[in-house]
């Protein structure tokens, strides 16, 4: 099974797909956006600046999603020997770190007509903000060191380590007495949200999926083209 996502196998796919999902993700967003900034209700609390939300909220699940999704690769890659995991974790990490970038941005011009502050070393906001930092280690850990095997080694660490971070973000508000909100989406069980609301929130997570898949698709096809002009056939 992990021979088909061998490098080689695999390029002749992702070298043509970016076009296919920057199509698509300009018809998302657009549908997206005429939902969320036309279509959608004020809240009759925070009236227009509610709309943060449909950025906000998607960066922060993309951030959260593509951290995990780094960590498990990375586990399975250095527990199985398999480099090529390593290396679409690397590709993956670069939207990561911006969306976590965007949810920190946005969250902090949201908070300032809610909160009446910038910034506040809430537990969400400021666990949401070690994550960056995670991010940021293991995006420079893999400018640091040249020996593939170290790298490896290193990259495992910093993910294993800032994957506890995760459900500390995720459970937050129902551990500690933060100024967020408790969730309004739940899997399990019915949404708060209302669905005039609840739907532009999921085509822009889905929107963004897509752009951090046609990102990982252009970093992961450089990534490959670097490998075939080293004359490398394997990883």
């Amino acid at each position: 099974m992990f021979q088909l996502l061998e490098p080689n196998r695999i390029f002749s796919i992702t070298s043509k797909a970016p076009k296919y999902v920057l199509l698509l993700f300009i018809l998302v967003v657009s549908i997206g956006l005429t939902e969320a900034l036309i279509l959608s209700p004020e809240d009759y609390k925070q009236s227009h600046s509610v709309r943060i939300m449909y950025v906000h909220v998607p960066a922060a699940w993309i951030s959260l999603g593509i951290f995990s999704t780094i960590t498990i690769l990375s586990i399975i890659g250095y527990i199985f020997k398999i480099k090529n995991f390593f290396l679409i974790s690397k590709s993956l990490a670069p939207s990561g770190f911006v969306f976590n970038v965007i949810a920190l941005v946005t969250g902090s011009i949201w908070g300032k007509p809610t909160w009446g502050t910038w910034w506040a070393w809430d537990a969400r906001i400021t666990s949401m903000l070690i994550l960056a930092l995670f991010y940021l280690m293991y995006l420079i850990a893999w400018r640091i060191y040249e020996d593939k095997e170290q790298v490896f080694k290193v990259t495992s660490i910093i993910t294993i380590l800032g994957i506890i971070n995760v459900p500390i973000i995720k459970y937050s508000v129902d551990w500690w007495n933060t100024l967020h909100q408790p969730a309004s989406i739940n899997i399990l069980s019915k949404s708060t949200i209302h669905s005039s609301m609840l739907v532009p929130l999921l085509i822009m997570t889905a929107a963004f999926a897509l752009f951090s898949l046609l990102i990982f698709l252009m970093k992961y096809n450089t990534e490959l083209i670097k490998i075939k002009n080293k004359g490398l056939d394997r990883l």
